[in-house]
């Protein structure tokens, strides 16, 4: 199970990242040229939202059935921090990525509370920018290529 959930979250990941890059140049393209936020704006901004928690979701499964989580409860938390490997797969990748994924949920929830079309580009752009951000800094890429 471990592998098939594995190469379903690398995957998925690509498709999440694309979409997210594709939603923060809508939006700061949005803000830059001041047009109006429209339905097509804002299905750009929900399906990556949508894909970043389906991320999320499977990014919980993984980490449940990872043999990474079996050597931590073997070895301790200790041993974790001390090994950047594991503490990359058990501490920071999981942290980060949760915390980029309620970056996005904010951005989202805080464009629907306004009417003005800048300040939902605004939100959702830097939101999601910095999100994105977050989730490239955490990817462990010398996994990723292999």
């Amino acid at each position: 199970m471990y592998d098939s959930v594995l190469g379903l979250h690398s995957y998925w990941a690509y498709a999440t990242l694309g979409l997210l890059l594709i939603a923060t140049l809508n939006a700061f393209g949005g803000l830059s040229s001041k047009r109006v936020f429209t339905p097509k704006d804002r299905q750009i901004s929900m399906i990556a939202l949508i894909f970043s928690h389906i991320q999320l979701l499977l990014g919980i499964v993984l980490y449940f059935v990872s043999p990474y989580l079996e050597t931590a409860k073997q070895a301790g938390m200790g041993a974790v921090m001390k090994d950047s490997t594991l503490r990359l797969y058990l501490v920071e990748h999981p942290l980060i990525n949760i915390i980029a994924i309620t970056l996005i949920t904010i951005g989202w929830s805080k464009h629907k509370k306004t009417e003005d079309s800048q300040a939902k580009f605004k939100k959702i752009g830097y939101m999601y920018a910095i999100a994105l951000v977050l989730l490239l800094s955490r990817i462990p890429w010398s996994a990723w290529f292999n």
